[in-house]
């Protein structure tokens, strides 16, 4: 069995957004929300393993997994037991990190 026939066994994972990740995508301009949502549905939905596309985060945001579109980021949970990439926070590079 190769490396691609292992890949399609796996189940895929699914994207979903909380609420505040939604209200701040809707505040980006429009190019900006069309590329991260092709981010989203291109690498990291349907993907076997979506830490592939991003990198993990450290100290106080430990455990949780931030991916890189552009200038822009996004911060997720990475569901196991139900493969879903919950996005929980979107925004610029410069801010997104601030709580």
């Amino acid at each position: 069995m190769t490396k691609a026939d292992v890949r399609q066994l796996r189940p895929a994972w699914t994207v979903e957004f909380d609420d505040r990740a939604r209200r701040e995508l809707r505040k980006l301009d429009s190019k900006v929300q069309k590329d991260i949502l092709r981010f989203l549905r291109e690498r990291v939905a349907g993907s076997p393993d979506p830490r592939q596309f991003g990198k993990p985060l450290r100290l106080n945001l430990a455990g949780l997994w931030r991916y890189r579109v552009g200038d822009y980021r996004l911060i997720c949970r990475l569901e196991e037991d139900r493969l879903i990439v919950l996005v929980i926070k979107v925004g610029h590079r410069r801010e997104v990190y601030e709580d």
